[in-house]
C-alpha cells in the first residue's frame, strides 16, 4: 500500500511542477503580449500628433517639402503596419523622419517660438519617452519570457507546448544618426 500512495504523492507532484511551468511560461507571454499593447497605444498616439506638427511646420517650412512628405509617408506606413514585426520597422522609419523634421525646425526661430508647435513638440517628446519606456518593458518581458523557455526544465515543456522565442524590440541604426540639416 505505501508503494502506491509514494507512487501517487509523486505523480500529483510532477504534474504540479509542469502546471507550474506552463503556467508561468503563458504568464510571461501573456506579460509580452500586453507590453506590446502599451507600445502599440503610444504609436498610435504618436500617429495622431504627427498631421498637426507636420501642417504647423508647413506654414513656416514649405520649402522643406522632401522632409515632410518624409514623415507623412512614413506616419502612413506606421498607421498601416498590422504585425508587431512590421510596426516595428515602421516606427524604426518614422522615428528617423521625426528626427529630420524636428532638426529641421531647429532653422525656424519663429516656428520654435510658435506656440502651438512648442506645445506639440513638447507633446511628442513626452509620448516619444512614454514609447521608450514601453520599449524597455516589452524588452524586459521579452527577455524573462525567453530565459524561461530556453532554460531547464522550461526548455523541454516549451517544446511540448510550442512556445516559441519572441524578438525584442532593437531600434534600427539608421534611427541612431544624427540627423542632417539643409540650410
Amino acid at each position: 500500500m505505501l508503494p502506491i500512495i509514494i507512487g501517487i504523492v509523486l505523480i500529483v507532484a510532477i504534474i504540479s511542477a509542469v502546471a507550474g511551468i506552463y503556467n508561468n511560461m503563458v504568464t510571461l507571454r501573456n506579460r509580452i503580449d500586453n507590453a506590446w499593447q502599451n507600445i502599440d497605444t503610444q504609436l498610435q498616439r504618436r500617429n495622431d500628433l504627427i498631421p498637426n506638427l507636420v501642417e504647423t511646420v508647413k506654414g513656416y517650412a514649405a520649402h522643406e517639402k522632401e522632409t515632410l512628405d518624409a514623415v507623412t509617408s512614413a506616419r502612413n506606413a506606421a498607421v498601416s503596419a498590422s504585425t508587431p514585426d512590421e510596426k516595428i520597422a515602421a516606427d524604426n522609419v518614422l522615428t528617423g523622419a521625426l528626427r529630420q523634421l524636428l532638426a529641421v525646425a531647429e532653422a525656424y526661430p519663429d516656428l520654435k517660438a510658435n506656440t502651438n508647435f512648442s506645445q506639440l513638440q513638447g507633446t511628442l517628446e513626452d509620448t516619444e519617452n512614454k514609447i521608450s519606456y514601453a520599449r524597455q518593458s516589452y524588452n524586459d518581458c521579452v527577455f524573462k519570457y525567453n530565459n524561461a523557455i530556453q532554460t531547464f526544465p522550461g526548455n523541454i515543456f516549451a517544446g511540448i507546448f510550442q512556445f516559441k522565442e519572441r524578438s525584442g524590440f532593437e531600434a534600427a541604426p539608421e534611427t541612431r544618426d544624427v540627423p542632417q540639416v539643409k540650410f
